[in-house]
């Protein structure tokens, strides 16, 4: 793959050998951003843990402080009282089964984040061969099946994301846009952090931050110190 001409640009500043403290690392992510537009700014940690056990998985979510700077569109699976209380929280898409037709029927995805009430799962487990693999599936542990529906768009909207690990034990997650700037990026990005670190499973071994990059959409990775973290 041919490498554009910014990038090898703003690769030029980064020490490949080096491991950045995140203050550093995140400013510098900021200097490497040359993409015409506002970049999203990734945080890609490997853990020392097997996802394929159940007592080894880490998995939660959290409202960052300055939100993630993208604005989310959120669908609920609700019925009854809890239908006007999604709409007033500023849920795009509220409804029930006729949702879930539409996603079957029409393979429409126009949403961000599924979030339903508990009394609707029946509905939503439906179509969880669709929404699963895009993970889209609503989930207790992640607070997208509650049944305070209001509450839930309400912290989606105010950039609550989801961590989790993928098959090869590593959590991807955006922290902010590059013009946020490199302190509110350092809080979110610490604010997640404490977060996966939290997370640690009684039955992870040995190294549990294996390593930890930042990247703009379109910048080069800039590797942390991840033993500062811990």
């Amino acid at each position: 793959m041919k490498k554009g001409k910014k990038y090898i640009e703003s690769a030029k500043l980064i020490d490949k050998s080096k491991l950045y403290d995140s203050d550093e690392a995140l400013s510098l992510v900021c200097q490497t951003a040359k993409a015409k537009f506002d970049e999203t700014v990734e945080l890609h940690v490997k853990l020392g843990v097997d996802s394929r056990h159940a007592d080894q998985q880490v998995r939660g979510s959290i409202v960052l402080p300055h939100g993630t700077g993208k604005s989310v569109k959120v669908l609920v699976f609700a019925k009854g009282d809890k239908v006007k209380e999604a709409e007033e929280a500023g849920a795009e898409y509220v409804g029930a089964e006729d949702m879930a037709e539409k996603i079957q029927k029409e393979n429409w995805f126009d949403f961000d984040v599924v979030i339903a009430s508990p009394d609707m799962m029946g509905v939503v487990g439906r179509i969880g061969k669709i929404l699963g693999p895009k993970g889209l599936m609503p989930n207790p542990k992640a607070g997208t099946v509650t049944p305070n529906v209001g509450q839930a768009v309400k912290e989606v909207k105010a950039g609550k994301i989801e961590y989790r690990l993928d098959k090869t034990n590593i959590i991807h997650c955006p922290i902010g846009k590059v013009s946020f700037g490199a302190e509110k990026l350092a809080d979110n990005f610490n604010a997640l952090m404490g977060a996966i670190v939290k997370a640690k499973p009684s039955a992870s071994k040995g190294q549990y931050l294996k390593s930890c990059v930042v990247a703009s959409t379109m910048g080069p990775g800039i590797k942390i110190n991840g033993a500062k973290l811990m």
